[in-house]
């Protein structure tokens, strides 16, 4: 048997001639995403913390097969969607149809656009019975999770160039 009393040395190859860092650590990678202030939606609804929505989503007048990239108003589409700001939120269509915005650093009115916007860039303008965005209602009665999209048939005239071509409608720009 080996004397056991010497003081222990380095003698595994795989650690001769390297320097002796240590280990780096791994996991737990995930905080650093999640920007401070912002909640989980299921955490607020625990709280009973109540959500507000940016007013600027019923001024925007954008329809839902075009860009979010177009639209005019750059600085509303920075704006976080609700307050406080949550990491995801689902926007729920009156039709049944419903999308999910995911921002971790706080979902903006861009993410939500861009998740409508992925759902409608196929659809034609005529395809669409209401093509413009209203605005987003939250309901803490039907699901405190998501938001409803409200739309409408079209944006306020915002004096850019509009070509009508609505000959089923009938009555007022035939006289």
């Amino acid at each position: 048997m080996a004397d056991t009393s010497a003081p222990l040395t380095k003698v595994d190859s795989a650690i001769a001639g390297l320097s002796s860092s240590p280990p780096k650590e791994k996991g737990h990678r995930r905080a650093s995403s999640s920007a401070a202030g912002v909640y989980n939606i299921a955490d607020l609804e625990k709280e009973g913390k109540e959500l507000q929505i940016a007013k600027e989503t019923q001024k925007l007048n954008w329809k839902l097969n075009t860009s979010p990239a177009t639209l005019e108003d750059k600085e509303a589409l920075k704006k976080f969607l609700t307050t406080p700001p949550v990491k995801k939120i689902d926007l729920h269509f009156p039709l049944g149809l419903e999308v999910t915005a995911r921002n971790l650093k706080g979902v903006t009115i861009k993410d939500a656009l861009d998740a409508i916007y992925k759902q409608f860039k196929k659809k034609a303008d005529d395809e669409m019975e209401l093509p413009v965005l209203a605005g987003f209602e939250w309901d803490k009665e039907e699901s405190w999770t998501r938001l409803i999209v409200h739309q409408k048939k079209e944006g306020a005239p915002s004096g850019g160039g509009k070509k009508k071509k609505n000959k089923d409608k009938g009555g007022d720009d035939d006289e």
